[in-house]
């Protein structure tokens, strides 16, 4: 229950339903602007978050840690910390209408949430982009009778390359214990002749020796790759002219980006089961090994796995809700959102098996053979996928453009809640003619120069450490657990009336929203199962920590491995950062300083959803007294 309720504070939570968080506007600045379409934020919420982890990481954990038993730690960390968390940081964003930055305003001593959300976002759109350039790289080159990766015999191919299943089957006839379809990076002298060693595949082997050009480890960057950079310089293009004209222009693009997808994962769905040996894979994928539960690597995989494919502890779901009206049910965007999101993870589980399922009985291998690799797996077993189907080029045209759109609106809302918090940090300056859309010109070409760095052919290495370190799920998780302690217990303690933590203060604002409060397991998850689930993972984490690898063959030098952690820690020292710089720089006795940071600092109200009159009384008694901090503003 919501604990009890005075009489004395019966007038003041009344008229807290009618608060309106508003955004901090000036009679000389245009209003903020605010989705057009009802489906515009939940299509944004869907583009976002729905992407390649969803279509590739999802299944592959799943058969990686039992099949179809990982799907209970995986719908048990949905209810009691994905979900939950997913929903607060859409309500915040709504609530305050500001993004992932100012937002935490509504508790300034937790106001270094913020600042490791923009830190972690920051990070992701600098390396995530990558996977657009590879995506263009692969789409340009099926313009083609014959796709390049379905030969072998050209200038990247060593003489171990197999890509015929005939090649393949009478490979295994001459080899003893060899695994036929290597999909580890494998080392191949190109003169090589012993007819035993190891074979590679035609499409492992393009993307090794054609479009990467990879290198023998980090400190070894090579050249830079001229193909690489122009699809990285094309993919930021793309990703500016989604966003410069602001949500308006986002809202609209959204409609194809991410209902596109969908097309092509059905057409590739119906193909998919339909193919000969897709009852193998299948059963492969969802075939349950209850054993695996007893695994705590298993309950890791799966609550990493929710909070990456939700997008959570980025900050940039908090800047999508600041676009809603205040009045916008997010409670059912929510819950619509999470089928959609964990419908699409087991749906594409079905059409990636289903396709590895024949190649495994075309080759003669297992499944499990098919399926190992790194980060670049998306472009070594779909691109062979394609090359099992008739009009090969068509398929692997419309399969690399799905890719495109999965890291495109990806990529252009993580940019878009980066921008929208800079932009609610400076106001009076972006909002101002085209300031916004020189500055994210600017932020693009930045962030392109610095990616630069993957288009080397060390390029790879530096990939896997950023996607280990700077964005990865230890960092997500430290947020996570920290965003949910806020609102949970923290949240309006220094303006509380009753006996209110500050999940029921909430609640009093979600209810001013839509009209009704959620039920008490959000409120448990908050106060309780979020946090417990949060840190236990991280500390599990930490506890089974190995140092970095590239494909199982490449470990990563020492200074690489410190360079990772600092990117990591760039994230994470801001929430205790943030606690030390607010606490010394407010102003009063220690606990008077804390009584001001546990202060919300609401933003101006609007006059037709503010309360007024007679109700404007209590509201003075629950936003608590003004002091110098509220009008100082301008926290971390």
């Amino acid at each position: 229950m919501d604990g009890p309720a005075t009489k004395t504070a019966s007038k003041a939570d009344e008229a807290e339903l009618n608060r309106v968080a508003a955004p901090p506007v000036e009679d000389d600045l245009p209003e903020r602007e605010t989705w057009i379409g009802k489906l515009d934020f939940i299509l944004a919420l869907v583009g976002f978050s729905v992407g390649l982890g969803n279509v590739w990481r999802f299944p592959y954990l799943c058969y990686k840690n039992g099949g179809g038993a990982f799907l209970i730690p995986y719908f048990i960390f949905l209810l009691g910390a994905g979900i939950p968390t997913f929903f607060l940081e859409i309500a915040l964003g709504q609530f305050m209408s500001l993004g992932g930055l100012k937002a935490w305003n509504l508790c300034p001593l937790f106001s270094g949430i913020g600042m490791a959300s923009m830190v972690i976002v920051s990070f992701l759109n600098m390396y995530y982009v990558m996977v657009m350039g590879w995506a263009l790289h692969y789409f340009f080159a099926s313009f083609t009778s014959e796709l390049p990766w379905a030969t072998c015999g050209n200038w990247w191919n060593t003489d171990r390359c197999i890509a015929s299943d005939e090649e393949i089957k009478k490979a295994e006839n001459s080899t003893m214990n060899s695994t036929l379809l290597n999909v580890t990076m494998t080392t191949v002298a190109p003169n090589a002749t012993n007819e035993n060693a190891t074979r590679i595949a035609a499409s492992l082997e393009y993307w090794n020796n054609r479009v990467l050009q990879i290198s023998g480890g980090l400190d070894q960057p090579g050249s830079m790759q001229w193909e690489l950079i122009l699809c990285l310089l094309l993919a930021w293009i793309i990703v500016y002219f989604c966003i410069f004209k602001g949500v308006k222009s986002t809202g609209r693009v959204v409609y194809f980006t991410a209902l596109f997808p969908y097309v092509v994962l059905f057409i590739l769905l119906i193909r998919g089961v339909t193919l000969q040996g897709a009852d193998i894979g299948l059963e492969f994928y969802l075939k349950p090994n209850i054993t695996r539960l007893g695994d705590p690597q298993v309950w890791m995989d799966a609550g990493t796995q929710v909070f990456f494919s939700y997008s959570i502890g980025l900050g940039s779901l908090i800047a999508l809700g600041s676009y809603n009206k205040f009045n916008n049910n997010c409670h059912r965007d929510a819950v619509v959102f999470a089928c959609v999101n964990s419908g699409t993870s087991i749906l594409s589980g079905i059409v990636i098996f289903s396709f590895l399922g024949n190649m495994a009985l075309q080759q003669g291998v297992s499944v499990a053979d098919v399926a190992e690799s790194g980060p670049g797996l998306v472009f070594i077993v779909y691109p062979k996928a394609v090359t099992l189907m008739p009009l090969s080029p068509l398929w692997a045209i419309l399969f690399f453009f799905m890719v495109l759109l999965l890291g495109l609106d990806s990529e252009f809302c993580g940019v878009e809640g980066f921008v929208t918090s800079c932009q609610d940090m400076y106001p009076h300056i972006l909002r101002r003619g085209h300031n916004r859309e020189i500055f994210i010109a600017v932020v693009c070409f930045v962030k392109f120069l610095i990616g630069l760095a993957f288009c080397t052919q060390g390029g790879m290495y530096v990939f896997q450490l950023f996607d280990n370190y700077s964005a990865s799920g230890m960092t997500l998780l430290w947020v996570t657990f920290f965003q949910a302690i806020c609102i949970g217990w923290f949240y309006g303690l220094g303006d509380r009336v009753g006996w209110n933590f500050g999940s029921t203060k909430f609640y009093w604002d979600i209810k001013s929203m839509v009209g009704f409060r959620p039920i008490i397991w959000i409120k448990i998850c908050w106060m309780v199962v979020t946090p417990i689930m949060t840190m236990g993972i991280f500390i599990f984490s930490l506890v089974k920590y190995q140092r970095p690898t590239y494909n199982k063959t490449y470990t990563y030098p020492p200074w690489g491995e410190a360079i990772g952690w600092l990117m990591a820690l760039a994230s994470m020292v801001m929430i205790p950062i943030g606690f030390v710089y607010n606490i010394l720089t407010t102003k009063g006795t220690f606990s008077e300083r804390i009584h001001t940071l546990l202060t919300p600092i609401y933003t101006k109200r609007k006059e037709e959803n503010g309360a007024v009159g007679e109700e404007a009384n209590a509201i003075a008694m629950v936003d608590g007294p003004k002091t110098d901090h509220d009008k100082q503003g301008n926290m971390l």
